[in-house]
């Protein structure tokens, strides 16, 4: 199955304005909260328009009752009217169910004088089994080079710059505009052969900051697109501190906007699905293959448990067996009798 996502046009500027007085302030009142305790603004957006798609099916489909007064067979109901109606994912329910539980906690534990009998009850009801809804794309490098290769071929050379760094960092979508011309720095090489940025770069993680590390990049893989890109720049009169700068406004980065644009030419050309994530895995893999010791891509990627190495890592069972029975051959002792 290919990956697709069904959208929903769910709330609008009208349906908004209907909401429930009460259930608008205690959204405005847990978001104001959310800030309060340094949550990340990309968090605090997704948990405002996941609740604004709650309050609005409560206000069209459960009568816009109170918040505080819909029961587990409401719930039931909305959890049933996503999953068959709007055709949500069980992920995508149970995301949204997260949140409405977080809501349900503060109104619990910090309104709890306004509201002394409110309980959580998300928690009661049992989400729908996962499911895969997409197969995830594995790419060999021989594939992503037959890409780089026609974006150089078409003089596009920022977009081959992105994909480059994207497959030999391992960075997420989402930080790839965050790189500056002056991470590229001869002085910034590491044993000829990775290039570490001299600041820390903010990455996913927790609060308002995020978490921020410095990032590795493969020199030799990445070298030539960077250097096509950069004589591309001067060669436009682009002057910007940022790697990928914006069309329009230079001083700023890049919108990860024309990623998600350009992934669709990217899965045309490559006859199926492009994903930016998929170039995490690829990393990993590469590295893997590489034998590079597991705690060594732990710290180039900078992740706190081991076993994201495992879990980003495509190698098939048997092309792990296949290492060993190929450098040796199997001596079959037999048993005495």
């Amino acid at each position: 199955m290919s990956r697709f996502t069904e959208h929903n046009n769910i709330t609008n500027e009208e349906s908004l304005s209907r909401i429930l007085p009460e259930n608008k302030n205690l959204m405005d009142d847990f978001i104001a909260y959310l800030h309060s305790v340094d949550r990340s603004e990309s968090t605090i957006k997704q948990y405002k328009s996941d609740l604004q798609i709650f309050l609005v099916y409560n206000l069209e489909q459960n009568e816009n009752k109170r918040f505080t007064d819909i029961t587990k067979r409401d719930f039931v109901r909305f959890q049933n009217h996503a999953l068959n109606v709007w055709k949500w994912s069980s992920s995508r329910i149970r995301t949204v169910k997260s949140v409405l539980s977080s809501f349900s906690n503060y109104i619990e534990n910090i309104l709890d004088a306004e509201y002394p009998n409110f309980r959580n009850i998300i928690h009661k009801i049992e989400s729908p089994a996962k499911a895969t809804v997409w197969e995830k794309s594995v790419f060999s490098e021989e594939e992503l080079q037959r890409l780089l290769d026609h974006l150089v071929e078409r003089h596009e050379y920022k977009k081959a710059a992105v994909l480059a760094l994207a497959m030999y960092s391992g960075r997420r979508k989402s930080e790839i505009p965050r790189f500056k011309v002056s991470f590229f720095r001869e002085e910034n090489v590491l044993f000829d052969q990775l290039w570490k940025t001299d600041e820390k770069v903010k990455t996913k993680g927790r609060g308002s900051k995020g978490k921020q590390i410095h990032l590795y990049i493969l020199k030799d893989k990445f070298e030539p697109y960077l250097e096509l890109w950069l004589k591309d720049r001067e060669k436009k009169g682009i002057d910007s501190e940022w790697l990928f700068p914006s069309s329009r406004h230079p001083e700023q980065q890049m919108k990860i906007e024309a990623m998600d644009y350009w992934k669709d030419e990217f899965t045309e050309f490559l006859g199926k699905d492009f994903y930016w994530h998929a170039m995490r895995h690829f990393f990993t893999t590469m590295l893997a293959r590489q034998n590079v010791p597991t705690n060594v891509i732990q710290d180039i990627v900078n992740w706190e448990s081991a076993d994201m190495v495992s879990l980003y890592t495509d190698i098939s069972a048997d092309e792990t067996i296949g290492l060993f029975f190929n450098s040796c051959k199997l001596q079959l002792v037999k048993k005495a009798v």
